[in-house]
């Protein structure tokens, strides 16, 4: 993913009126890329942005008018390459630590301000202390991002001006109420968490984890991370990781629990939030089947964001008419 300093050609044709509230929700969060295509095509270019977690990425790519350079990295990416990027702890607030992303996002997309995009842009996320909404609206635009992805128990909190952050999903998983606040008239809301409560664990019913089973290509990217914790734990290991992962087809595993967990949670909170403050449309891409950290599988949400987007196009021609 390389910035392109030429002028932006896309983002030209803006319209300030329309803001676009992109959700959380992991490796499903490639479909905002399907999303912002589809709308493009319908000639709708949303002028504020207001991202959640992994919408923060997708939509401060938008907003910086790098969505094709995204899009193509995502669509190359291997779950090798995903485990370059992790860079594994179990002593520093979470599993991942981040610095290893990061360093690749800043080499290749710049220290870029959020107050220099042609799109107005803004990233939401949890002060860990309090509990409170934090948006984040001026400052580098990758500390933003930083800040809103730090899933609890997966992405270790990130500490900024004085603050420790955390994942923007535990508070509000899809900012509507953000986009108004920016200037927006009417908002189109992407929620990708309407329909996996309860899907994650049903749909695994993997075999018991086996430490010494080699056939990586055939396990899904949890066995694979954990694969590579192996290397940093002494005699102990195989125990551990059994555990962690769930020993047997009845006790679900650690990554399991929280998986589902989170995807309990913020499907509550995105209802109740939804309740007081509803978007014009809603855009719900239908992505159960795929998992928390699947984000070697960029297509499949691509391709269902773009999907949703033709199955709402009556609603989005009905705003637009009513602008």
């Amino acid at each position: 993913m390389t910035v392109d300093t030429t002028q932006p050609a896309v983002l030209n044709h803006t319209d300030a009126r329309i803001g676009i509230a992109l959700g959380s929700g992991s490796a499903r969060g490639w479909a905002h890329i399907g999303v912002l295509r589809a709308l493009a095509e319908m000639e709708i270019y949303p002028g504020v942005v207001a991202g959640c977690s992994i919408g923060s990425l997708v939509g401060a790519a938008y907003a910086s008018d790098q969505l094709d350079a995204l899009e193509g990295w995502v669509n190359s990416l291997s779950w090798k390459d995903i485990l370059a990027y992790l860079d594994l702890s179990l002593l520093g607030g979470g599993l991942i630590q981040g610095e290893k992303l990061m360093k690749f996002a800043r080499e290749h997309m710049g220290e870029l301000e959020i107050q220099s995009l042609p799109v107005s842009f803004a990233a939401v996320a949890t002060e860990l202390n309090t509990g409170r909404e934090i948006w984040l609206r001026e400052g580098a635009l990758l500390d933003s991002i930083r800040a809103s992805i730090a899933l609890p128990g997966l992405f270790a909190p990130f500490k900024l001006d004085g603050r420790w952050l955390m994942d923007g999903g535990l508070v509000d998983p899809v900012p509507i109420s953000l986009c108004r606040a920016m200037g927006a008239e009417v908002v189109i809301a992407v929620n990708l968490n309407g329909d996996i409560v309860g899907k994650h664990l049903k749909q695994k019913n993997r075999e018991p984890y086996s430490p010494k089973k080699k056939d990586l290509e055939e396990t899904d990217i949890w066995i694979k991370i954990s694969n590579q914790i192996t290397n940093s734990f002494d005699e102990q290991k195989d125990v551990f990781l059994s555990r962690l992962l769930g020993g047997s087809r009845d006790t679900p595993g650690l990554f399991d629990v929280m998986a589902n967990s989170i995807n309990i949670m913020q499907d509550r909170i995105t209802r109740s939030r939804m309740a007081g403050d509803p978007a014009e449309v809603m855009l719900a891409p239908r992505l159960s089947g795929l998992g928390l950290m699947e984000f070697d599988q960029a297509a499949i949400a691509i391709d269902e964001g773009y999907a949703c987007v033709e199955r709402m196009r009556p609603a989005l021609d009905q705003m637009l008419s009513e602008l």
